[in-house]
């Protein structure tokens, strides 16, 4: 199977109200060829369903982990929340990123083109947690409190807006609150970090 039928089946499986909205919005958006990032992980075309399906796979290994050293967990980590965090938590990356010819020096010390992407915020400019959750709720689809919070917090404090002490106190509170966003974001840093490697142009 691709990675795009993996995707598919995957969320399909949930039986989530509002997924069959989500998931024809997917495949008519760029997301299963757009990459997760310009110059870091999963920086080429694809890299984005790849990341997602990664942060899934981390994210549901890490789950068992937890379940065996803390069985009470079990009903704040329910399969399908983690299904639904770590496979959408990036959907804010769907049609921003753009091809463009970029230059780069090649083993003869010759300049050369090469494709490359740029982001283009233009079309929804709305920061990037905050706005995959948005994408969906508009979408239909039903989420949980605790989904709503694992998805918006998944960038840790990367993605702390000028580093304001709300959203500082606001991410605490969601990790405290929700161990669910705590499993994602330990799910994409590990799949970004371990799991993907950089693409050297």
């Amino acid at each position: 199977m691709t990675t795009k039928e993996i995707i598919l089946q995957l969320l399909q499986g949930t039986q989530r109200k509002g997924m069959d909205k989500v998931t024809e919005w997917l495949q008519n958006s760029d997301f299963f060829f757009a990459p997760a990032s310009t110059l870091f992980h999963g920086n080429y075309q694809g890299g984005l369903a790849d990341h997602s399906l990664n942060v899934y796979r981390a994210a549901m290994q890490l789950r068992d982990a937890a379940l065996k050293l803390n069985p009470d967990l079990a009903p704040e980590l329910p399969s399908d929340s983690v299904t639904v965090s770590s496979l959408l938590h990036d959907v804010c990356k769907a049609n921003i990123y753009k091809p463009i010819v970029k230059k780069r020096l090649n083993g003869f010390g010759k300049w050369e083109d090469y494709t490359g992407y740029t982001v283009d915020y233009n079309e929804f400019p709305l920061g990037h947690g905050e706005k995959s959750v948005i994408i969906l709720l508009r979408l239909g689809l039903v989420l949980t409190d605790a989904e709503i919070a694992a998805i918006r917090w998944h960038m840790t404090a990367w993605d702390l807006p000028f580093q304001s002490n709300e959203a500082k106190s606001n991410i605490n509170a969601a990790k405290e609150k929700y161990p669910l966003c705590a499993l994602v974001q330990l799910g994409d840093g590990f799949a970004s970090s371990l799991m993907e490697k950089i693409k050297k142009y």
